[in-house]
């Protein structure tokens, strides 16, 4: 296992590398102006798909590694819960069958205490109601619990039945009392009723009173009222009329350009009175707009000339190093033909100098003492 964690390390120390390496070999290609291509970097792309298939092949490799790794821990964990398990279980059964041979309730100190036939073998708690083991330590007597029970309820029976019969007397006499009390306190309400009813008569009658006395003065306000407005509406309209007059003769409707001078100066104006520029101010406007335009227009035009020589310049660098590429490639092609060529005749003359030897070793070696040495040779 640590053999293969080592192996997985280095492969992915080599992964690492061969990625660092490549970046900083296309970030030598694109931020170099010149021998940067146009384009997509097809080199640089599958170079990242092959790193990639790379990458998630190892990370598979060592998902199904720690999958496996996983699996054998599930079974070592399973198979130590049952040794477990089956420890715990011979333990108890030895701790039970140690109890039921060597710690018997009868050997017990305190066994009398938990004695089920304990209760059949000792005396009764009370034998009568001056039995001197009733003490009140002992809590075996309490009140209520005499040997006289019986008599003692059958008493307290008939004094309740006597109470029973003393209450209900005393509930009649206090329902007579009650009916009394409602029969007075019904001709107390109707004497009450009778004077309330005076009384709202006499209210009712000074209301009247008072509502006509209220009636005459709001009619007096009214008519004082109506008079006044008639005098306010009056002078409002000569008012209104006054305002109308002053306002078509004054300088804000005419629209008089003068009241907008300000004081401070000419070239600034009240803007509350500001009726807006003249002819000559716009046709000053409208010029000095043409001339922006017109100078906005060259600027472009300049600008579109300065992208067009910068794309013809680098139109050429590219054209340039594609014909580089392609001289490098030639070269390269030639090269390697040259190489094969060379390798080739190198393979023969080893080939026509192998022979050569062979034949001269045959020449100089008889046959029998050939065979022996070759025979030694080869043990």
């Amino acid at each position: 296992m640590r053999k293969l964690g080592l192996q997985r390390d280095r492969a992915e120390a080599a992964a690492l590398e061969r990625r660092r390496l490549g970046e900083l070999h296309r970030q030598s290609r694109i931020f170099d102006a010149r021998v940067r291509t146009i384009g997509v970097d097809t080199d640089a792309l599958d170079t990242q798909i092959n790193d990639k298939k790379i990458q998630e092949a190892n990370e598979k490799a060592r998902h199904e590694t720690i999958a496996a790794e996983m699996k054998q821990n599930d079974k070592i964990i399973c198979m130590l819960e049952e040794r477990q398990k089956q420890d715990i279980k011979n333990l108890n059964k030895a701790v039970t069958e140690f109890q039921q041979n060597f710690q018997k309730p009868e050997t017990r100190r305190e066994f009398d205490l938990s004695d089920p036939q304990g209760l059949k073998k000792d005396a009764p708690a009370r034998l009568s109601d001056s039995d001197p083991r009733c003490t009140v330590s002992g809590l075996q007597k309490f009140l209520g619990e005499d040997l006289n029970h019986d008599h003692r309820v059958k008493f307290q029976k008939e004094q309740s039945r006597e109470w029973s019969l003393q209450q209900q007397r005393d509930w009649k006499n206090a329902l007579a009392d009650q009916k009394y009390a409602e029969a007075l306190h019904d001709k107390n309400r109707i004497a009450l009723d009778q004077k309330a009813m005076e009384l709202q008569r006499i209210d009712t009658e000074t209301r009247r009173a008072v509502c006509a006395a209220t009636k005459d003065f709001n009619r007096t306000q009214a008519a004082e009222f109506a008079e006044r407005k008639m005098l306010e509406k009056h002078q409002e309209e000569e008012d209104n009329v006054a305002e109308i007059s002053n306002l078509l003769r004054g300088d804000l409707l005419s629209e008089n350009p003068e009241q907008a001078a300000s004081s401070f100066g000419q070239h600034r104006v009240i803007t509350d009175r500001w009726k807006g520029m003249n002819q000559d101010q716009l046709m000053a406007i409208r010029y000095t707009q043409q001339q922006q335009v017109l100078e906005k227009l060259r600027l472009q035009e300049e600008e579109h000339q300065r992208n067009a020589e910068w794309d013809r310049q680098r139109i050429q660098a590219a054209r340039a190093q594609l014909l580089f590429e392609r001289h490098q490639q030639r070269l390269n092609r030639e090269l390697r033909k040259s190489l094969d060529n060379t390798n080739a005749q190198l393979s023969q003359e080893q080939k026509s100098k192998k022979i050569y030897l062979q034949e001269e070793v045959y020449s100089n070696f008889p046959t029998g003492q050939y065979f022996t040495q070759f025979n030694t040779t080869s043990r």
